[in-house]
């Protein structure tokens, strides 16, 4: 019976990017209000996201999210300058690193990853890492002392710096490089490590900036590139900002770009900081966007949408969930455009994957710093923008993502279509008539 070669011609239509997403979650910012794009980051806007520091409800919220939404993954941004109490190049400080290890712990006490964020812009008070400002050497320490506190912890992800910009990417890779030695060198022989490009992390240039080339070339001292994953953030209004509240792009073209770069070259991204407003042009924009990518999981494997923690439901990009603990209400952006396509419309996980999960929560190891963490036994079954930081910004960088995001209004829907699509389900039809109707030859 001569059934194969059609059949499975037929059935190599079907896509083999459709699953669920990895990592899913939200950023919760607090500590690193006030930091800019020149990598200042002056205390007096800082708002650390725990009830009991006077700021946001973090906690709350990651939990909330864990056990009602199905996240299982959240960014904790930080400025380089409060881990060192504003000493560059001097080990961390104790009290403030503490008061850190608290969100950590908080995070951690969920069952979730928990991705740590410099919140720098790849500089120190206006002073480029390795390009004129800091030395290579004074930024690999910090990671190191960071890597060193959490090497025994699998759930913990090393997010090497927000959003660098306006630099020399061969020279930012480099530096990344060293970076990646450090860390694993001091332990975290394991742990996921974003790699951030140029543009401010933008996924619409990732690919023309050559971020994505020269990142690609960085490795583990083992010469592995396991563990190591691109690091992609995109806004919806004019300018890449995050500071509008008018959405002009899906942003379906640049990942569209990034996804197809990812799939040829056989690497994975996560896109930690996204975001929009309320308004009716982002709810229909933000929505396509994050369909487009729940598509694609196969190289997209992690989505962090910005951003909630000590902001506000009055600030234009928020995702802080209203009412009181216990009793936490999401959103529209939240329910229609990040729950409904990662989790609602996403295929359920099957019981080998669940098995998985389960062990891998398991073995998960606690730390010195995070000895009384207990992670939560939901976790089988749960697979970030700070005060606006671009305002302002008149790179060409910014600018370029700008004209090319305006021609970005295809919804994608045709890429990688679900297994419920119109597209999928005649591709099922002509492959089942197919077999059904072969002679036996």
């Amino acid at each position: 019976m001569r059934v194969a070669t059609p059949l499975v011609a037929s059935l190599a239509l079907l896509p083999s990017a459709w699953g669920r997403i990895k990592y899913l979650g939200v950023a919760i910012p607090g500590i690193d209000f006030g930091c800019d794009i020149d990598g200042s980051c002056p205390p007096g806007n800082r708002k650390f996201p725990l009830l009991e520091m006077g700021g946001g409800d973090g906690a709350g919220q990651m939990q909330h999210w864990t056990e009602n939404a199905d996240m299982n993954t959240f960014r904790l941004p930080v400025p380089w300058q409060y881990l060192v109490n504003n000493q560059l190049g001097a080990k961390m400080d104790e009290t403030n690193f503490d008061n850190y290890n608290k969100l950590m712990k908080a995070c951690l006490d969920t069952g979730s990853y928990c991705m740590i964020d410099i919140h720098n812009f790849a500089r120190w008070n206006d002073g480029i890492v390795g390009q004129g400002g800091p030395d290579d050497e004074e930024f690999v320490d910090i990671w190191v002392q960071l890597a060193k506190k959490y090497a025994d912890n699998d759930k913990v992800m090393f997010g090497i710096v927000n959003e660098p910009h306006d630099l020399d990417i061969v020279r930012w890779a480099q530096t990344c490089q060293k970076v990646v030695t450090g860390i694993r060198k001091a332990g975290a022989e394991s742990q996921i490590i974003l790699l951030p490009g140029t543009n401010f992390a933008s996924a619409e240039t990732f690919v023309s900036s050559g971020s994505a080339e020269l990142l690609a070339k960085i490795s583990n001292p083992d010469g592995s590139k396991d563990g190591l994953v691109l690091d992609l953030h995109k806004y919806l209004d004019i300018n890449n900002s995050g500071t509008h509240v008018e959405c002009t792009t899906n942003n379906v073209a640049g990942f569209k770009t990034i996804g197809d770069w990812l799939r040829k070259n056989k690497r994975q991204a996560i896109i930690s900081e996204t975001g929009a407003s309320l308004d009716p042009t982002c709810i229909e924009k933000f929505c396509t966007q994050n369909e487009y990518i729940a598509k694609n999981t196969d190289v997209f494997v992690g989505f962090v949408g910005w951003g909630a923690g000590s902001f506000g439901t009055d600030y234009v990009m928020n995702l802080t969930p209203s009412g009181e603990a216990d009793n936490y209400q999401d959103n529209e952006l939240m329910t229609e455009c990040i729950i409904k396509p990662f989790v609602g419309e996403a295929p359920k996980s099957t019981a080998t994957e669940e098995k998985t999960s389960t062990e891998t929560a398991s073995k998960t190891k606690s730390t010195a710093s995070t000895a009384t963490t207990t992670p939560s036994t939901n976790t089988a079954n749960q697979i970030f923008k700070e005060t606006p930081s671009h305002s302002g910004d008149e790179s060409s960088e910014t600018s370029a993502a700008s004209e090319e995001s305006n021609s970005e209004d295809d919804d994608g829907s045709a890429a990688n279509p679900r297994m419920g699509s119109p597209a999928v389900g005649a591709t099922f039809a002509i492959a089942m008539s197919l077999f059904f109707g072969m002679r036996l030859v």
